[in-house]
């Protein structure tokens, strides 16, 4: 897959795991079973969090868009200290900034607008697939708790000739030659 369909693959993940708890409470994003668990708000922090690491450590070198959340959002942080979540506001907005961003750099390496432009391509492609599974991947999981813990129904999965679900998981990528 090229750039620019690697993008709309993104945007329908993106809009899937937007489709999972758009319509949920606080309460229900912030809920946790026990502290050794991550909430739902957390994974919605988690997704763009790696987003955006990847894209600024592996393509654009530039700052961190909210570097407090990077660090909640991080799997390095201890599921204990994952409590303290932010607003659905501030979830919302840092999602929404980090998918502006890889757009941004994704657009730029697609028009040439690099140094090295085919590797940088070819590094974007591969990055692109990894972030578009790690977004359903935790989708699934918001999707559990979603429909498990609080009884609403789910979206329709996404399907398209790039999509596949293997164990369960929708993944993009697992059919290219």
């Amino acid at each position: 897959m090229d750039l620019p369909e690697l993008l709309v693959e993104y945007d329908r993940a993106l809009a899937y795991t937007d489709d999972l708890w758009r319509d949920l409470s606080v309460d229900e994003v912030h809920w946790r079973p026990h502290p050794e668990s991550s909430a739902i708000g957390w994974h919605l922090g988690h997704q763009p969090a790696v987003a955006h690491f990847m894209v600024r450590n592996l393509t654009a070198a530039e700052p961190p868009i909210d570097a407090a959340l990077d660090r909640l959002m991080d799997s390095a942080t201890a599921e204990r200290a994952r409590g303290d979540l932010p607003g659905l506001d501030r979830i919302r907005r840092y999602r929404d900034d980090v998918a502006d961003r890889v757009r941004h750099w994704v657009g730029t390496i697609d028009r040439g607008d690099v140094g090295a432009p085919a590797q940088l391509r070819f590094i974007a492609e591969t990055m692109m697939i990894s972030i578009i599974n790690h977004e359903y991947q935790h989708s699934k999981w918001v999707g559990e708790v979603r429909s498990e813990q609080f009884g609403h129904a789910l979206p329709d999965a996404p399907t398209g000739d790039a999509l596949a679900t293997i164990d369960g998981y929708v993944v993009i990528g697992a059919n290219r030659p």
